[in-house]
């Protein structure tokens, strides 16, 4: 996974290790970019949360599937600690049309139906596509006559486009990339890696904490 931050402050000294070793760039995020008034956002969480933290994600990415099996478990674990899921979808028209198919689902009938479609894209197999991803909608016995209808509407592709924006102006190229606290990172470091930059978070308001911390 790589981010280039062309907007955003590259910051090695507080980079979060994943699992595997690897250091990947951490940056800052200017107050003016981050998506804490972003449109579309779907949360997961309690709504009395202090501690945000954002996934740009691709119904098409495959370390997105990975991320999606392990960070509700982390979310359970830490109920000061909310989920918002922002579409970032690079990889293909299928991805795209997925996007709008879950942005639809968001507004008729809100955040827990719409992260319930999350996790089920993402346990599926094969593909995203606007084809497959109303054939969810269809097996959560939501309407998928109105739910097109909606994917299709000029609101959903601002809600996109503005998610899109910000994504291109703190230079997230590829998904997952995730923010935190005024930080962000690329890829899927692993379940007790996010868990470690969560504590370190509440440690020291950083992804990582010097000794001193």
């Amino acid at each position: 996974m790589i981010i280039t931050s062309a907007h955003a402050d590259a910051d090695l000294n507080y980079a979060a290790r994943a699992e595997d070793g690897a250091l990947p760039e951490t940056f800052r995020i200017p107050s003016n970019l981050y998506p804490s008034s972003l449109p579309g956002v779907v949360w997961k969480g309690a709504t009395s949360a202090d501690l945000e933290l954002y996934e740009f994600f691709d119904y098409n990415c495959a370390y997105c599937r990975k991320a999606a099996r392990e960070i509700d478990e982390v979310i359970a674990a830490n109920p000061d600690v909310k989920l918002g899921l922002i579409n970032s979808p690079i990889l293909s028209v299928g991805s795209v049309q997925a996007a709008k198919v879950q942005q639809a689902i968001f507004r008729l009938y809100g955040p827990s139906v719409a992260y319930a479609f999350h996790q089920r894209m993402f346990a599926k197999r094969g593909q995203s596509n606007g084809v497959s991803a109303l054939a969810i909608a269809r097996e959560m016995a939501l309407d998928p006559a109105k739910v097109e209808e909606s994917a299709d509407s000029a609101v959903v592709a601002g809600v996109l486009r503005r998610q899109a924006e910000l994504a291109t102006s703190l230079g997230v190229s590829m998904t997952p990339s995730f923010a935190i606290g005024g930080f962000g990172f690329p890829g899927w470091l692993g379940k007790k890696a996010l868990q470690a930059i969560i504590s370190n978070m509440r440690r020291c308001e950083r992804p990582t904490c010097d000794d001193k911390g």
